[in-house]
């Protein structure tokens, strides 16, 4: 699948960067989504897989389309093909909002064995915040780019009705949700303990409750803050876009009362102190247990001002990153190649590309950006393009080959450095 604006904006990279290694991975990224991941099913709907696993998820879809929103106004034909995936996405949240990855058909593959309530068209069914998030956001994004309105349907309002009852029924999780979910025979964090539905969370505090992490690991505690800092946005953009777009001002004003109480329950719950300092936890079970890390994947607590919770000025979000870009975070690594947050979803000693990305990201300098970009580059493993992590000691020894994800937050960065940067 190619597109005139897509080569357009590799040239335009490329003679911006003349020479430069940046350019080149770029343009193996850039292109890779687009060309490689995609495939249009029906009329309506297209299909997007994550790279080297055929299936697609509703985060990781999301994710990977939104370096190209920066062509959507001056491209009708890539405009028409992300509409199509964000009516495939609604659509199957509309099927079954407790899932976060889908097949492209009622084929049965992925892990049908799981104690939940599979169906042929899923994949997995993990419950997350953010795998209800991102479709939103992506839906807002597109429309602000692109200035297109006809994917806001009937159909798309009740799926976004649909989420909001979900996040409401999970602010009760262990007394009112049917939802829960047990894998057998595998590593404690693909499964839920206490008979699937997880460890005891203190309930009706306004926080809402999530199975697993954007990485897929089940929680320790039930309360993912980054993941409900991630909810407080989307819920002010579903107000905006039921304001402005669908005209429907008790959904604009519900989903605004929503975000405001969970905001309220972040900073009431989820604000620890250590040294004289206030910052944010990880994962909190309103009971006085808290987590004190932080995770690559997004949304992470790392990625809090560049999804729009919080200012990089905030005194609680510099002491967080304070924080966990040093070895009080579990899962920070330094070794000769890399420095940068890794997950427990891959080795200990493992940075993960986007984490790094995300750093460059959320700097105001351009120095800085290009500083990060170099590292990014020069430690792609000789491929040309971005990994899920890689050894900081040697960037030859790297998981996933092709993993679609990471090259679409090192696009972005790369546009961000360019100057470039998404309508909100």
């Amino acid at each position: 699948m190619e597109f005139k604006s897509v080569n357009r904006m590799k040239e335009q990279v490329r003679l911006a960067l003349p020479d430069s290694k940046i350019a080149k991975v770029f343009e193996n990224c850039f292109g890779n989504t687009i060309e490689k991941t995609i495939t249009v099913s029906d009329k309506k709907t297209a299909f997007v897989i994550t790279g080297d696993i055929p299936a697609m998820w509703l985060r990781d879809s999301s994710c990977q389309l939104r370096p190209y929103l920066f062509l959507c106004r001056d491209d009708e034909e890539l405009s028409g093909l992300i509409e199509k995936v964000i009516w495939r996405q609604f659509d199957f949240i509309a099927k079954d909002p407790y899932a976060n990855a889908f097949n492209d058909g009622d084929t049965g593959m992925g892990h049908q064995d799981d104690i939940t309530d599979m169906k042929p068209f899923i994949w997995e069914r993990k419950y997350e915040i953010d795998s209800l998030c991102f479709p939103i956001q992506l839906s807002y994004l597109f429309w602000k780019n692109s200035g297109r309105t006809a994917h806001f349907t009937e159909e798309w309002k009740k799926s976004a009705e649909i989420i909001m009852n979900v996040f409401h029924t999970e602010q009760y999780h262990m007394s009112r949700s049917d939802y829960s979910f047990e894998r057998k025979n595998c590593r404690a964090s693909d499964t839920l303990p206490e008979n699937g539905k997880g460890n005891p969370v203190k309930e009706g505090i306004g926080l809402v409750w999530s199975g697993f992490r954007p990485s897929d690991d089940a929680c320790r505690y039930g309360y993912l803050i980054p993941s409900n800092m991630f909810l407080c946005v989307v819920m002010e953009e579903l107000a905006e876009i039921s304001t402005d777009v669908i005209h429907d001002q008790k959904l604009a004003d519900r989903a605004q009362a929503f975000s405001a109480e969970v905001r309220a329950a972040i900073e009431r719950y989820a604000v620890v102190e250590e040294g004289g300092k206030r910052f944010y936890a990880y994962e909190v079970d309103g009971l006085g247990n808290y987590l004190i890390m932080d995770d690559a994947n997004l949304p992470s607590l790392l990625s809090t001002p560049y999804f729009g919770y919080a200012a990089q000025e905030n005194e609680r979000y510099h002491n967080t990153a304070e924080i966990i870009l040093s070895e009080r975070n579990p899962y920070y690594y330094s070794g000769k190649c890399l420095k940068g947050i890794g997950s427990p979803h891959t080795p200990k000693g493992y940075v993960w590309d986007i984490g790094i990305a995300m750093e460059g990201l959320i700097c105001s300098t351009k120095e800085e950006k290009e500083r990060i970009l170099r590292i990014l580059v020069e430690n792609d493993g000789g491929t040309g393009l971005m990994h899920e992590s890689i050894n900081c000691d040697n960037d030859r020894d790297y998981t996933r080959e092709w993993f679609s994800w990471a090259n679409a937050v090192f696009t972005e960065l790369v546009m961000s450095y360019l100057g470039m940067e998404l309508k909100k």
